[in-house]
């Protein structure tokens, strides 16, 4: 397959972009080396290590380097499509012992070093090109979630990730070129805060954006349909070598208890190539939205997360009903009925959260104290659920286990990339309150830790002398004073 070609009919410097990246000489060899590119594409792929620091980024094989300095959270998601292999196998692999979890063949990324990169790429070129490839099944783990619920996630083996992604560097500048501005999740230079902010622009004055529906979509990436989703995905790609790799990554079934379970219906979360699977088909919401039902409302998509704004209650109700017909007729999807709402935000009335904020109109002081008038504006900050989980994480740093810390400074260190990770994604809202708060919490258990640790060791001026300033002074990251309007982020 030849991934200009698949483009020609497009215009415009994103399918542009999206052919140079994908024909790149230092990411992808020409598709002579090998079955649509994609078995050159894994010995290319596959050989590049980012041994760095975690902040820094490959070259970016478009003829300009990368900046090396540290990167914030919006520059980094702005790179995804260019990222090396090792970064996405790791965020990937959630639900194992730490970053290139093991699947089925209990394999991981550190032991395939160990055994030698070049054989084993070169063991899988030979078997993409000769067509004995086989992907394994996945390993089925479970995530958390709030409410004590959990998320299953499937963790494919690290031979399978690297033809995964190989693969989707070859095919996603395709899709590129089709998917609509409404999709955020999971694209190259696009990110949560994008979408965020997409909505506070919409509901920006009074009168507008205030009827929303939150949508939620009962099981996604259990019922997603395998026969539509490549059907879909072979109106774009021609190629039946590649066509048979998707098939097989959907026909590979789930390990869990020792047992592999096969099902005519779902795709497994967690594969590489899993998201850029999960918006291919979502696209025909997002087409037939943007092509018919524009005029009720903006929607905005972050992968199978979605809100559609209205300044109408009738459009309101009218948006629901049309999001419901395209999911059931078209992707034999439904939304579900206890999670989807309809959110009315006039005048502050209520919220709704989306990506990890809670999202609400209020007034304006500042217009209120100099003018006398009442004017609201879309505001986020962190969710009920993101407070929660800083919360825990920071209490699981400072807990009794750690009492063997002999320096504050260490643990201290431990903390602050939880601390500016949670803080980087939160700062481009209206966070000083809860980064606040935050901050509180922090040095509270800090200074308990301390207490706890010196016993009966614990001078009468040792509690009073571990304050805010004390833990600062040794390093500890602030919230408060970071957060920036999105353009200066």
């Amino acid at each position: 397959m030849n991934a200009a070609a698949s483009i020609d009919s497009q215009s415009g410097s994103r399918a542009a972009h999206g052919t140079a990246k994908a024909t790149s000489s230092t990411l992808v060899p020409k598709r002579a080396e090998g079955p649509c590119g994609v078995g050159a594409a894994a010995c290319v792929e596959g050989s590049t290590r980012n041994t760095g620091d975690p902040s820094a980024l490959p070259e970016s094989g478009q003829g300009a380097p990368y900046q090396p300095s540290v990167k914030s959270a919006a520059a980094q998601r702005e790179s995804e499509g260019s990222i090396v292999l090792s970064r996405p196998v790791a965020q990937n692999a959630g639900g194992g012992k730490g970053p290139g979890a093991a699947g089925v063949d209990k394999q991981t990324i550190a032991d395939m070093e160990r055994l030698g990169v070049g054989e084993l790429l070169a063991d899988l070129k030979a078997e993409l090109q000769a067509g004995r490839y086989r992907p394994l099944a996945v390993r089925r783990r479970y995530i958390p979630q709030a409410g004590g619920k959990q998320r299953p996630l499937g963790i494919p083996a690290v031979r399978d990730r690297i033809v995964q992604m190989a693969t989707k560097l070859v095919i996603e500048p395709i899709f590129e070129a089709d998917f609509k501005p409404c999709s955020h999740g999971f694209r190259p230079r696009r990110s949560a805060t994008d979408a965020l902010e997409t909505l506070r622009k919409r509901a920006h004055r009074d009168q507008d954006g205030n009827f929303v529906l939150d949508a939620d979509i009962k099981g996604y990436f259990d019922n997603i349909d395998p026969s539509v989703l490549l059907e879909l995905v072979g109106k774009r790609i021609r190629d039946r070598r590649l066509l048979k790799l998707l098939r097989q990554w959907l026909q590979a079934g789930v390990m869990e208890d020792g047992e592999v379970r096969r099902s005519t219906a779902g795709t497994p979360q967690g594969g590489v190539i899993s998201p850029l699977l999960a918006n291919i088909y979502l696209h025909v919401l997002d087409e037939r939205w943007t092509r018919e039902h524009a005029h009720l409302g903006t929607l905005v998509r972050y992968a199978d997360d979605f809100v559609v704004m209205c300044d109408t209650a009738e459009a309101w109700e009218e948006a629901e009903r049309v999001v419901r017909g395209i999911l059931e007729s078209e992707l034999g999807l439904e939304l579900h009925p206890e999670k989807t709402r309809r959110v009315e935000l006039t005048e502050g009335k209520g919220g709704f959260d989306f990506l990890g904020c809670h999202l609400r109109k209020r007034m304006s002081g500042r217009r209120w104290e100099k003018y006398g008038r009442r004017r609201y504006s879309l505001q986020r900050w962190p969710s009920r659920s993101a407070m929660k989980q800083v919360r825990r994480r920071v209490r699981e740093l400072t807990t009794r286990s750690w009492n063997r810390v002999k320096d504050v400074r260490d643990l201290i260190a431990r903390i602050n990339p939880v601390l500016r990770g949670w803080g980087n994604y939160f700062r481009t809202g209206n966070a000083a309150d809860r980064f606040q708060v935050v901050d509180h919490y922090v040095w509270w258990r800090l200074w308990r830790f301390m207490k706890q640790r010196k016993g009966r060791n614990l001078k009468a001026d040792d509690s009073a002398r571990f304050r805010h300033d004390f833990f600062w002074g040794h390093g500890l990251h602030r919230l408060l004073g970071t957060v920036h309007y999105p353009g200066a982020a």
